[in-house]
């Protein structure tokens, strides 16, 4: 995900809040702790590129600017601030797609989103990389 337009959360969710017994924000259907919240805490590794795009979608929800900064690539990592204190509203992720080839992936997937209670979606190819075993946000084309 790219920055500011493409900061993510879910409806209702406040900054800081609990997540852990909620249901992750990724829209994955399981429970944040079985999600998304064990790589956003360093316990885990995003094992497909699809897992860290989700993982990065609720750490948008979160406003979690040192996990987007540690799994962006460091060559395309932009030097200002990710995440804002705006009032943008985050209704749910899906995916439409994700393809992996050796060290390298997509993951095209939908945002919706709400600012000032006028809708928005962001819809995204974004590329991945994997250095190490460890998979890496590279950039997003916007469609």
């Amino acid at each position: 995900m790219q920055s500011k337009s493409s900061k993510a959360g879910r409806e209702g969710k406040k900054k800081g809040s609990d997540s852990t017994k909620d249901a992750c924000p990724c829209g994955s259907g399981k429970q944040s702790q079985e999600c998304c919240t064990p790589y956003l805490n360093g316990t885990a590794v995003a094992p497909t590129a699809e897992a860290l795009m989700r993982s990065r979608y609720t750490a948008y929800t979160r406003n979690d600017e040192a996990y987007l900064r540690a799994t962006w690539d460091e060559r395309t990592c932009p030097k200002e601030c990710i995440t804002h204190d705006d009032p943008t509203q985050w209704l749910g992720l899906e995916v439409k797609q994700h393809s992996t080839d050796g060290d390298t992936a997509t993951v095209e997937f939908v945002a919706r989103y709400k600012i000032n209670g006028r809708a928005h979606k962001l819809q995204e190819v974004s590329r991945f990389v994997r250095y190490d075993g460890r998979w890496f946000y590279v950039s997003g084309v916007i469609n």
